[in-house]
Parts: structure tokens; C-alpha cells; sequence
């Protein structure tokens, strides 16, 4: 019997051991798997982290949006409207600039009917210097989001989104609206599609560019500045416009 108990004993020993040893192999093929489901998990945050930043990365190339003409925003007319023989008229503006949201109060509506009537060629020319006039660089994106529009909808959407700007125009010195606000703008404006021309300030080195080259070659230092078949012209309110106009049509 002793013999008997000391077998069953050690069967008894042999079969903890087993239990414990494919406990062991148990937790560890648990561990593994916890392991590779972590690695994973990390490896797939780190991708949509990378993805996002690269959805969001900032605009390097510099890239002209479409529908502009020499570098400008035409104002649409009705077909069969003839302006061919109109004066050309060139707004160079900041949406940031407070002078240009008075100017826009002021002769915003007259400049729209003269150039409807054909009694002009009006063309808005995208200016932004106030870079540091606010505290999230509200001047270039507020630029960017216009030229996104008529890039993706043409002067007609832009020109929308142009008084709009101006409505929600900030103060200086402060923060502008942030990006998600100037899509609503857009949105508002009828032009959907571009949150990622946006988001990634698609045309800024355009805009850098372009004030760069205006204000090399065109000689303009602020806005608004009014051009008038290629010469400044200090005319403002609607009576001074009207005068200017008619000025460069005789000549």
C-alpha cells in the first residue's frame, strides 16, 4: 500500500506540474497576443496620426488658383455685355485691412453696378501684408479661403465670398475666424469642397508671391489701392470713382 500511495503520489505531482506548465504556456501565448494587439494598436495610431498631419500640412509649392486674370479676380457680367472698351479697374486689398472694409461699405456697391453695367472692367488683386496684424495670420488664410473659391467655383462664388469677408471682417490685433468659421463662410457663400484647400492654405506661397511681385513691379505698399488703366488713382467714395472713370474713358 505504501508502494500504492507513493505512486499515486507522484502521478498526483506529475499531473500539477502538467497543469501548471500548460497554465505558463496559456498565459504566455496570452501575453503574445496582448503584445501584437498593442504593437498594433500603436502602429495604426501612428499611421492615422502621420495621415492626418499630412491631410494638414501646409502648402509648399506655390500653385496660381484658377479663373484669376493677370493675377487678378474679374467681377462677372451678364453675357452680351460690353466692356471691352471699359476702364480697367484694379482693387488691391487686405481682408484684414480696416480701411478696406470702410472702403467696401462705401463704394463696395457702386464699384459692383458700374462693373455690371459693363461702365468698367473690375478686377479684384489679392494684397495680404498684414501678416502680423493678428494673432493666427487671419490675413493670409482669409485670402487663401477667396482664392479656394474661385479656384474651385470661378469669380462669381469668389466675389460672394468677398463681402462676406468683409461683413465678418475682425478687428487687429486679435484673432481672426479660424478655419472651420471661414468654411462656413464659403459654404455660405455657396461653395462647398474646399476644407482641405483650406485646411492645408493650399494658395499662401501664391499669395507671398504674388504681393512680393505687386509690390516690386506694380509699386504697391497698402491697401486699398486703386488702379485705374494701370495708374493709382486716389479716388474712393462713389463721386471720385464716377469722376475717375469718366476721366479714363476720354483718354
Amino acid at each position: 500500500m505504501t508502494n500504492d500511495r507513493q505512486a499515486r503520489a507522484a502521478r498526483a505531482e506529475q499531473m500539477r506540474k502538467e497543469r501548471e506548465k500548460a497554465d505558463r504556456r496559456q498565459r504566455n501565448l496570452i501575453t503574445v497576443a496582448i503584445v501584437v494587439v498593442v504593437v498594433l494598436l500603436i502602429a495604426a495610431a501612428g499611421w492615422g496620426v502621420k495621415s492626418l498631419s499630412d491631410d494638414n500640412a501646409k502648402a509648399t509649392e506655390v500653385v496660381e488658383p484658377a479663373n484669376l486674370v493677370d493675377g487678378g479676380v474679374p467681377y462677372p457680367v451678364a453675357d452680351g455685355t460690353d466692356n471691352s472698351k471699359a476702364p480697367l479697374v484694379e482693387i488691391f486689398e487686405d481682408f484684414l485691412c480696416p480701411a478696406c472694409g470702410q472702403f467696401e461699405q462705401v463704394s463696395g456697391a457702386f464699384l459692383k453696378q458700374q462693373a455690371a453695367a459693363g461702365a468698367i472692367n473690375l478686377r479684384f488683386m489679392p494684397f495680404s501684408f498684414l501678416h502680423n496684424q493678428s494673432t493666427n495670420d487671419y490675413s493670409r488664410r482669409a485670402t487663401n479661403v477667396a482664392m479656394c473659391a474661385v479656384d474651385a467655383d470661378g469669380p462669381e462664388a469668389f466675389w460672394k465670398l468677398h463681402a462676406l469677408l468683409y461683413a465678418n471682417q475682425p478687428s487687429e490685433g486679435g484673432a481672426g475666424p479660424e478655419n472651420a468659421e471661414l468654411i462656413d463662410l464659403a459654404e455660405e457663400a455657396g461653395v462647398t469642397g474646399i476644407d482641405e484647400c483650406v485646411r492645408t492654405e493650399k494658395f499662401v506661397p501664391w499669395i507671398d508671391e504674388s504681393k512680393d511681385t505687386l509690390a516690386d513691379e506694380r509699386k504697391i505698399s497698402g491697401t486699398p489701392t486703386v488702379h485705374i488703366n494701370g495708374k493709382e488713382s486716389e479716388a474712393r467714395t462713389p463721386d471720385e470713382l464716377a469722376k475717375a472713370f469718366a476721366d479714363a474713358a476720354k483718354s
